[in-house]
């Protein structure tokens, strides 16, 4: 085996690239972690070259124990790059060294994929569904029409991958043609030779790393399904994200409407489905007279409603069972895994867990939601993920305010029997000071809760007009965003050649993306998603601009109780919780400024409050280290002077068609085939391929037009366990109108464990 400074090395050459300091010190960090068993935190500033820190080590520790990597990331941009572009020149760079080609795939849940039981037939229609999939209708409507399509690809597509649709369907249509890994056959399946999954688990059998996500990781640690191989070394990247991933995942909720599906679903195949009906009803009638918000114990009505869900599914569970000799078909397998969720969310709630936070929202379509979510995850992660394996964990923002100890305390590794880890900031090749200013506009007045005030929007049209666009505007809601975008765009129709504003919501974010770096006279506008992942580098970005300290919603039930129980222990629960999140926020937002050696530019602070509060220190040492200042008239100067000497834009590539496997077409692994016969035991991974762009399409629900990217942020929302009103205030949309939508692609909010990860 050669050395790993070796290939290191071979690999870095490989991608053209030089060597770093900090890459060094990272992927020997990496490699000591892996031999002595030492779990790893692991800052890596932008520029670092993480992924091929981890990936070397990760490839040599595969090929040297016959065992598979895992990495997990947390956005499908980082799975695309991996795979796209790191893991192919690291397996062309090592190859020769290594004496074969290192071998990779992405993996992601059942959900992501055409059932080809159900389109021939084999499922009934869902409770959302109008039309069935053996018979559509082509003139019935929207819906019909995107299952017509979707039967029509399925025809043509090699791997059934929903990714690999384009333009893609709703959420509603594609219900109509998968099945979660609850309503799946499996092994039992007639048309289990023909299933795309278990197609794909073949062609990911014996790879060296897998790529996968944070919440699929999540539910293979903590629900023992064995989705992934055998593993002794997991990488999660964009760890900072790993505790909210990790918590939607396991997030749950019970609803009248739920029970009633679930009642339904049952049917004509259980006497007893008549009685889950009427404990919806009860469950209905008791949860509306509750007040929204936190639930401080399970009052008495409550606890007898959920024990009359619970005991009348439990009775529904027995008759669902088939008869000896028989096998389940499709309708009662979907009806099972309904009843079986109900069951289970209903005792949940009932066992009042220690560490539990229960509390109920309102929503003006689906009613009253009951939701339960855990206060702290620490202990779980600490006895799931980082026990019988050694984790490396890394990212940009681990260390807030100067230490890894808020992290750490998030997923168990401080206090007593956590196990050992080292801590480790390998820095950022890039000279932060001279590449960049921190501008503070400390003469406006705070953010208030009526949107940015004149004052506000005067700033951002001086500080566009400086840049000559250029600039990436962050805000705290999309109302925010769209009223920045609605107002700029009447200020800048004077300049000569108009600067654009592109705006969240009006196409997908990949193309948005592509569009803002493509066009320097542009600006892209926008939040939450736009926070994480948006990588500009070149002379598009050259400001950023964030509009307020993004704190946690002061009625958030899990942040106020996590606030409260620190508290409780004499600790601060606001520098804990509400400060540390908009820590990680900002370093998050800061960070897209700075992605190369000769990046320059601004990032522009609208909140005096990073100058004034008492808390302001901690935040500013979450930064990178730019040159601060309040001085607007010397940053409108520098802002000018770089728009006058930028150079043209870097070229931006279009995505790329992939193979079985995930990688890309026309390379070996993209190209790779099935071979043999299918085992459908196996529970191997799912090898797929994260989502080329989506052409931007339209839904109307209560007036208001949907694109295909508020579509995705919904699914986001949800996934992070956003419930109808956490969407609302996000997208600046009302409430009712969220629900409509939501109902339309078949979501429910806050119910993150069930958008098919599994």
């Amino acid at each position: 085996m050669p050395t790993l400074d070796d290939l290191l090395a071979a690999a870095v050459s490989g991608v053209k690239g030089s060597e770093r300091p900090g890459q060094v010190s990272m992927a020997k960090a990496v490699a000591h972690a892996v031999e002595t068993g030492e779990h790893l935190l692991v800052q890596a500033g932008t520029g670092t070259g993480k992924s091929l820190a981890y990936l070397v080590p990760a490839v040599q520790h595969a090929i040297d124990s016959g065992k598979p990597a895992i990495v997990a990331t947390a956005t499908l941009a980082l799975q695309a790059q991996i795979v796209d572009r790191d893991m192919p020149r690291v397996a062309d760079s090592l190859a020769p060294l290594l004496g074969r080609r290192p071998t990779y795939a992405i993996v992601k849940g059942r959900r992501n994929y055409l059932c080809a039981h159900k389109l021939e037939g084999g499922f009934p229609d869902d409770e959302e569904g109008l039309f069935g999939v053996g018979d559509v209708d082509q003139q019935a409507g929207r819906l019909g029409k995107e299952v017509v399509r979707l039967r029509e690809w399925a025809d043509e597509t090699e791997s059934g991958d929903r990714d690999e649709l384009v333009p893609g369907v709703s959420e509603r249509a594609w219900r109509q043609v998968s099945v979660s890994a609850h309503e799946c056959l499996g092994s039992k399946c007639p048309m289990v030779a023909e299933c795309f999954v278990e197609r794909s688990r073949e062609a990911a059998k014996g790879v060296d790393v897998i790529v996968t996500n944070h919440s699929f990781m999540a539910i293979d640690a903590f629900e023992g399904r064995q989705m992934l191989p055998e593993h002794d070394v997991l990488v999660i990247d964009e760890a900072h994200e790993l505790v909210d991933r990790v918590t939607a995942t396991i997030t749950d909720e019970v609803t009248p409407a739920m029970a009633r599906a679930a009642a339904k679903r049952a049917g004509r195949q259980a006497d007893s489905s008549e009685t889950v009906d009427d404990a919806a009803t009860f469950l209905e009638s008791v949860l509306d007279e509750i007040p929204e918000g936190r639930l401080t114990g399970i009052p008495d009505n409550l606890g007898l409603a959920l024990a009359r869900l619970r005991d009348t599914t439990r009775q529904v569970q027995t008759e669902l069972k088939p008869p000896p000799g028989q096998e389940v078909d499709g309708a009662r397998q979907i009806a099972r895994a309904a009843v079986d969720e109900l069951n289970e969310n209903a005792s949940r709630v009932l066992e009042e867990r220690e560490l539990d936070v229960v509390w109920v929202s309102k929503d003006p379509r689906r009613g009253s939601v009951l939701r339960v979510a855990p206060m702290s995850v620490a202990m779980l992660v600490r006895d799931r993920i980082f026990e019988d394996r050694t984790v490396v964990l890394t990212s940009a923002t681990l260390e807030l305010g100067g230490t890894f100890d808020a992290v750490a305390g998030t997923i168990g590794l401080r206090g007593e029997g956590a196990p050992k880890w080292t801590g480790l900031d390998v820095g950022s090749p890039f000279d932060y000071p001279q590449q960049g200013i921190a501008y503070v506009a400390k003469h406006l007045p705070a953010p208030g809760r009526d949107g940015a005030a004149p004052e506000a929007m005067d700033e951002i049209e001086a500080l566009v007009r400086a840049a000559g666009g250029r600039t990436l505007g962050l805000f705290s809601s999309m109302r925010a965003a769209r009223a920045a975008t609605d107002e700029m765009r009447e200020r800048l129709k004077d300049l000569d050649g108009e600067i654009a504003v592109l705006c969240q919501g009006e196409d997908q974010i990949s193309t948005l993306v592509r569009q803002f770096a493509r066009d320097p006279r542009t600006c892209l506008f926008g939040t939450l998603s736009l926070w994480q992942g948006v990588d500009v580098p070149g002379s598009s970005c050259q400001l950023v601009i964030i509009d307020r300290i993004p704190f946690p919603r002061p009625d958030d039930p899990l942040a106020s109780a996590r606030s409260q129980a620190i508290g409780r222990m004499g600790g601060n629960g606001f520098m804990a919780v509400s400060a540390t999140h908009a820590a990680l926020r900002l370093a998050q937002g800061a960070g897209r400024l700075i992605r190369r050696g000769d990046d320059r530019g601004v990032v522009a602070f609208l909140d005096s409050r990073m100058m004034t509060a008492r808390y302001a220190g901690f935040l500013q040492r979450s930064l990178p280290p730019f040159w601060p200042t309040t001085d607007r008239a010397m940053v409108l100067g520098a802002l000018e002077r770089l728009d006058a000497t930028a150079p043209p834009p870097l070229e931006v590539a279009d995505p790329a068609l992939r193979g079985l496997t995930g990688a890309v077409r026309g390379t070996a692994m993209g190209d790779a085939e099935v071979s043999g016969v299918v085992d459908a035991t196996d529970t191997r991974p799912v090898a797929t391929a994260p989502p080329p762009a989506v052409s931007s399409r339209t839904a109307v629900t209560q007036g208001h037009a949907w694109t295909e990217q508020e579509d995705e942020e919904l699914r986001d929302g949800v996934e992070l366990g956003l419930d109808v009103t956490e969407l609302s205030e996000s997208l600046e949309l009302p409430t009712e109108v969220i629900a409509a939508r939501l109902e339309g692609l078949g979501l429910q909010a806050g119910a993150g464990s069930t958008l098919g990860f599994d």
